[in-house]
């Protein structure tokens, strides 16, 4: 799978792009006896589950676009909301992603001449433990926390040097794998992954990326005729900065609907 991001004039991402920068729970009590490799089983097969599910939703996405100050004032927020879903394959081993968004409403075109950041792929930060990909990263037990009420395992995860990763910086022609690092909630019994905090472990201010950071937060959505909910992304937040430019997007998933090739089901909104 190859998610990647550009920089102006070459710098193409699935995780995030900006004209020219192109960077998407049971209640159970955590089981104290649990060793950090038996959470990391069940949240890697909870997380390659859940993305077959994923690809066979659709929901509707509002984006809010921020351009930010040097004091962290917004200078520009534009509003748009997409179709959104995301299309998984497994060929011969190989994972692939695409993400497609179509625009609900008229789109107006854009005259003005700061650069909006379009942030893709960030939805999927749990692919962190994947079965593809999670030999590419070290992860560590933290302590216990509460969300809601709750109690979950924090899993600290650091992106190991010359391994795959999930997102890519591809700049005149080479790529670099983004040394993503950052912290995981997830519900002990289940692998669920409630929550999913991430940035950049090692700057890269080399090919003008200062800094990245990424909040993710995961909700259950029941689909139907499956007798369990399965937990999608609710809510993605990427905040993004170079020399030049601050940007800040929020991503908010709602009305997710099954679908397949005759049918299409409506499930309940988050």
């Amino acid at each position: 799978m190859k998610n990647t991001m550009t920089k102006n004039p070459a710098l193409r991402s699935y995780v995030l792009a900006a004209a020219g920068f192109l960077l998407c729970m049971t209640s159970a009590k955590a089981r104290a006896a649990d060793s950090l490799d038996d959470i990391l089983s069940r949240a890697s097969a909870r997380v390659a589950d859940t993305l077959e599910r994923f690809s066979e939703a659709k929901c509707t996405e509002r984006v809010d676009q921020q351009i930010l100050s040097e004091d962290g004032k917004v200078e520009r927020d534009v509003n748009s909301t997409y179709d959104y879903l995301v299309i998984f394959t497994d060929a011969g081993g190989e994972l692939s992603l695409d993400e497609s968004r179509q625009p609900v409403g008229e789109v107006k075109p854009d005259k003005n001449s700061t650069p909006l950041l379009v942030t893709n792929g960030f939805a999927t930060l749990f692919l962190v433990f994947h079965p593809y990909y999670a030999g590419s990263f070290q992860f560590t037990a933290l302590e216990d926390e509460t969300l809601g009420k709750q109690r979950l395992k924090k899993i600290a995860f650091h992106y190991l040097r010359g391994t795959r990763s999930p997102a890519t910086l591809a700049l005149r022609g080479r790529e670099y794998p983004l040394p993503l690092s950052g912290t995981a909630w997830i519900e002990p019994d289940t692998g669920v992954i409630a929550r999913i905090v991430a940035d950049l472990g090692n700057t890269m201010e080399d090919v003008g990326l200062r800094t990245l950071r990424s909040e993710v937060d995961y909700a259950p959505v029941p689909l139907r005729d499956l007798k369990e909910s399965y937990w999608f992304p609710a809510r993605a937040s990427v905040e993004v900065a170079t020399s030049r430019q601050h940007w800040r997007n929020t991503h908010v998933f709602t009305d997710y609907q099954r679908f397949s090739v005759s049918t299409e089901e409506k499930v309940a909104s988050q």
